[in-house]
């Protein structure tokens, strides 16, 4: 039994989040897992498309004054 206002939610699996995944754990295991491997990759083959990329400075979080 739900309670009131619980929504149950049913998995559905999407066709393309599956392809998606599938090619991101195959590239991943050319690396075998390494995540510096893998970002190092993914960065030679930004630079190599010759698209531009956009840099963003990192966003600075406002200290909370102490109370």
């Amino acid at each position: 039994m739900l309670a009131r206002g619980v929504v149950r939610r049913i998995a559905v699996k999407d066709p393309i989040v599956e392809e998606v995944r599938r090619a991101r754990d195959a590239h991943a295991k050319q690396f075998n897992y390494d995540l510096d491997a893998i970002c190092e990759d993914l960065r030679k083959r930004e630079k190599a498309s010759g698209r531009p990329t956009v840099s963003l400075p990192p966003k600075r979080i406002p200290k909370k004054k102490a109370v």
